[in-house]
C-alpha cells in the first residue's frame, strides 16, 4: 500500500527550496524527511509484533531504497522519496492479517499518531536547513571572491 500526502500552503518553503542548487536542494530535503520519519519508524517498530524470529520489529527503518521487489511495484515520482516502515515481506501479512492470521496493526496506528507531527518537523526542519545551506553558500562564495582578490 502506497500512500501520498500532500500539503497546501507551503509555497515561501518551496521557493526557498527552488532558490538552491537542485543538488543541495534535494539533499536538504532528503535529510529533513529521514529526521521526521524516525518517530513515526520508531514508533512502528515499537509496536510490531515480536514474532518468532524478532525479525519484523529490526527490518524498521527510513531510507530511501527499497528493496527490488518494492521497487517494482513503487510508481516513481520526480522529486525526493522517503520510505518509513519494516522491509521484512511478511509485515504485510502481520499488518493486514490473512486467511490463518488475525491482522495486527503496527505501522498504520504509527503513521496516524506521528503525521502531524512529522509535518510539523518537516516545515521547522526545512527552514533550518535552507537556512544553512544558504549560509554555506554565502561563506563558500565569500572565501572564493577572497580567493580571487589575492
Amino acid at each position: 500500500m502506497r500512500l501520498t500526502v500532500k500539503v497546501d500552503g507551503l509555497k515561501e518553503l518551496d521557493r526557498a527550496l527552488r532558490g538552491l542548487k537542485a543538488s543541495t536542494a534535494k539533499s536538504v530535503a532528503r535529510r529533513v524527511l529521514m529526521k521526521a520519519g524516525e518517530p513515526i519508524a520508531e514508533a512502528g517498530r515499537a509496536q510490531a509484533p515480536l514474532g518468532p524470529t524478532g525479525n519484523l520489529k529490526a527490518s524498521y527503518g527510513v531510507g530511501t531504497k527499497l528493496t527490488r521487489r518494492q521497487s517494482k511495484l513503487a510508481k516513481k515520482e520526480n522529486g525526493v522519496e522517503v520510505y518509513i516502515g519494516p522491509n521484512d515481506p511478511a509485515a504485510i501479512q502481520t499488518e493486514f492479517g490473512n486467511e490463518h492470521q488475525a491482522p495486527e496493526p503496527h505501522l498504520r496506528p504509527a503513521w496516524d499518531a506521528g503525521k502531524d507531527r512529522a509535518l510539523e518537523d518537516i516545515k521547522t526542519g526545512l527552514w533550518a536547513e535552507i537556512t544553512k545551506a544558504v549560509s554555506r553558500l554565502a561563506r563558500k562564495a565569500e572565501r572564493l571572491a577572497r580567493k580571487a582578490q589575492g
